[in-house]
């Protein structure tokens, strides 16, 4: 580990996840962030991280730059935003898949990335398809350890719009405790601003092997962390 704490590479920073994650840094002495993104993203008052730009060709070498301890991928679209499935799929399987590999030739051997509720390979469903495809492939990589994250709904502000995600997050509380018991727990929403300090408290693990966080796990990290 680099001495200042553990150094995190965070690919999406951009969105709500990254966002997020860089605000419940902020403050932090254990922890240093250093983002890769395409664009220069508004970094929060008191953030201690850098920010290194340039296209996803040039991620390798600014990956391998940053330094790290732990990758983290928040990356992730939708088919709307990125106009077809095929698009998607380019950035939520093939760059994710990238990023990873670079993050193995950069000496990172602890991955946390963002996936998906309800994600399988095997799902009739092509958003989903292409998480699980996803997941599979992140599993066959060489790291040392291996988080993977399944969310439900994301709460919290987007810069895009997205009315019936916006009318769905105003109702995900109520049907958390109303709806969605046993079984169906792991479909409960989170804020963008949990999922980070989940982020954060994984990011200190050592131990190895491959793990996916469904609800109720994130919240036994969160509680272990003291959160």
């Amino acid at each position: 580990m680099a001495s200042g704490g553990i150094r995190i590479c965070l690919v999406g920073a951009t969105g709500l996840v990254g966002n997020a994650l860089m605000s419940e840094a902020v403050g932090r002495e254990d922890v240093r962030l250093v983002a890769v993104a395409r664009r220069e993203a508004p970094m929060p008052p008191g953030a201690r991280m850098e920010m290194l730009v340039g296209e996803p060709i040039d991620w390798p070498e600014l990956i391998a730059a940053a330094r790290a301890d732990v990758m983290v991928c928040a990356l992730g679209t939708t088919i709307n935003k990125a106009g077809s499935q095929e698009a998607f799929r380019a950035i939520d399987h093939d760059l994710v898949r990238f990023c990873a590999e670079a993050a193995l030739a950069a000496g990172i051997e602890h991955m946390i990335v963002v996936s998906s509720v309800g994600a399988e390979r095997a799902s009739r469903n092509f958003y989903l398809s292409v998480k699980g495809e996803m997941e599979q492939a992140l599993s066959r990589l060489d790291f040392r350890r291996l988080d993977i994250l399944q969310p439900g709904l994301l709460r919290g502000p987007r810069d895009e719009r997205r009315p019936l995600e916006a009318a769905a997050q105003i109702l995900a509380p109520l049907a958390d405790w109303t709806v969605l018991h046993g079984k169906y727990r792991r479909y409960r929403s989170i804020s963008a601003r949990k999922l980070a300090r989940v982020i954060l408290a994984l990011a200190q693990e050592k131990v190895r092997g491959r793990f996916v966080h469904d609800h109720d796990a994130m919240m036994r990290v969160l509680r272990r962390a003291g959160d």
